[in-house]
């Protein structure tokens, strides 16, 4: 077969994979997606692998659950990866294997790099395309520089995915404007080529799944920066990343990556950090994923404090003088590395493993009863998002959780706004025209309130599964319950 065909037979199977994509049999698209402010290029990733998946009949509920997670594990290795080889570049072998111990022990990357959020995505690539940009590498004496033009590609990648990323690019982008000596060739061969290649090719796609043409890149920026809809989801004031979300992600590494800065001088990722974090405190809904693309990098600063911790500087002449300064280093050293190991592989275990585990723990066993017939339809009387959905359950059955999608009018509650401020008055009205569900989801807070109502409507308490020990944001969801339908 020579190359055309090879070519024509790839671009017919990717197509047809498109087309199967967009012809799905059951499942759920949120309001972003009739919004048009997600692309599809991050979701097709795990879609791909699901076709995979059934192509080789390993399509079980319990392959379909894991392998997207196996497939984040295995970018976040890439990551990894490239924060060491990136630290080793601009600070050399011994800063690097710290940065990789930092990045494996802090409680914050332990928890959230390996899921499938397209913040680790955005995270991963940020880490690999910083590798690759001359003005990020001018520290190191190594040479040749690796090609420009990676990095590019990958930023623009990250931005197709999730379009703020664009707050960290334009920082770098602007740096290696001022750094390169050819500044026209950067530009006019360089960035718009291959920026509007990769989000030309985006475009493309959103337009085949979307059945028409849209621009993900500008609704995303009309929705979260020009009309605030984000802050529909709550806001936090402007020191929040300071003062709570980054300062608790670094944690107990937060004195070892202030020493960092200070020591390496290394003012460029530094003041990129300081970017980032300052313009996200501008907007008003603030997330802890939306500054994880550089945590990674303030951790890397903690390894430049680390490794300077284990070195003296007393001549290895003087033995006893040289030996005992070794020893007082090396003391030092084992306590640090015990602190930091002892307060996040604690908080790393807890938060991945006990904290609000009762959301998945209750679509695993409904997807095992799904496999025996016994689950007919679903009623999640929850904050909406509150449980995963038919990425868990993986079964074609009817599924209802309270809507929450975004309205501009002022002073609008939606369902799931309802339902918090007043369970009963809320559940007795939307009983009047339910289909009645084989099972209803809801949280302790809240069953208390209903346990009348369900009782008179025949649902009885099959299953209890923990969720919480503390409570976040709202009353304390020590619970989350699952009743089933016991009527004629």
């Amino acid at each position: 077969m020579n190359i055309g065909k090879l070519l024509k037979l790839l671009i017919s199977s990717l197509l047809g994979f498109l087309i199967d994509l967009n012809d799905s049999r059951y499942g759920h698209l949120t309001w972003e997606w009739n919004r048009g402010i997600r692309s599809y290029l991050h979701p097709s990733i795990f879609a791909l692998l699901y076709k995979v998946l059934a192509f080789l009949h390993l399509d079980t509920p319990w392959f379909m659950m894991k392998a997207p997670r196996l497939l984040q594990s295995i970018f976040s290795a890439v990551g990894d990866l490239y924060l060491y080889k990136l630290s080793k570049i601009l600070f050399g072998e011994h800063v690097a294997r710290w940065a990789l111990f930092a990045q494996l022990a802090n409680w914050f990357i332990f928890f959230c790099i390996t899921r499938t959020l397209s913040n680790t995505l955005e995270t991963v690539l940020t880490l690999v395309s910083l590798y690759y940009w001359p003005c990020i590498r001018t520290s190191s004496g190594e040479d040749p520089l690796a090609p420009r033009s990676w990095g590019l590609a990958l930023a623009a990648l990250a931005c197709a995915i999730r379009p703020t990323s664009a707050i960290i690019w334009i920082y770098v982008g602007l740096l290696e404007l001022f750094s390169t000596l050819h500044r026209v060739k950067f530009i006019f061969v360089e960035v718009i080529p291959i920026g509007g290649l990769v989000l030309g090719l985006t475009f493309l796609l959103d337009r085949m799944m979307y059945g028409s043409w849209v621009f993900v890149p500008l609704n995303f920026l009309k929705f979260n920066i020009l009309s605030s809809g984000g802050d529909y989801y709550g806001t936090h004031p402007w020191h929040w990343y300071f003062t709570q979300g980054f300062t608790v992600m670094v944690f107990t590494f937060l004195p070892f990556v202030v020493a960092g800065i200070v020591i390496s001088k290394e003012w460029k990722l530094s003041g990129l950090i300081a970017w980032v974090v300052g313009i996200y405190s501008i907007l008003g809904h603030k997330e802890f994923r939306f500054v994880l693309p550089v945590l990674p990098i303030a951790l890397m600063f903690s390894a430049v404090a680390l490794a300077k911790l284990g070195k003296t500087n007393v001549s290895y002449g003087q033995n006893k003088a040289s030996q005992s300064a070794a020893t007082r280093s090396s003391i030092k050293t084992k306590l640090a590395v015990l602190f930091l190991l002892g307060t996040n592989l604690p908080m790393a275990l807890y938060m991945s493993m006990v904290h609000q585990r009762g959301s998945e723990d209750v679509m695993y066993y409904l997807s095992r009863e799904a496999v025996n017939g016994e689950i007919t339809s679903v009623l999640f009387l929850t904050p909406c998002h509150a449980t995963p959905y038919y990425s868990t359950l993986h079964h074609d059955i009817p599924m209802r959780f309270l809507d929450c999608t975004p309205s501009e009018e002022k002073g609008y509650l939606d369902e799931s706004d309802k339902f918090m401020m007043d369970p009963v008055g809320f559940t007795s009205e939307f009983a009047k025209n339910w289909s009645i569900p084989s099972h209803i989801i809801l949280f302790d807070s809240q069953e208390k309130l209903l346990k009348e109502f369900l009782a008179s409507h025949q649902f009885h308490e099959i299953k209890r599964f923990f969720h919480a020990h503390f409570k976040v944001d709202r009353d304390l969801q020590a619970s989350v319950v699952l009743y089933a339908f016991r009527g004629h």
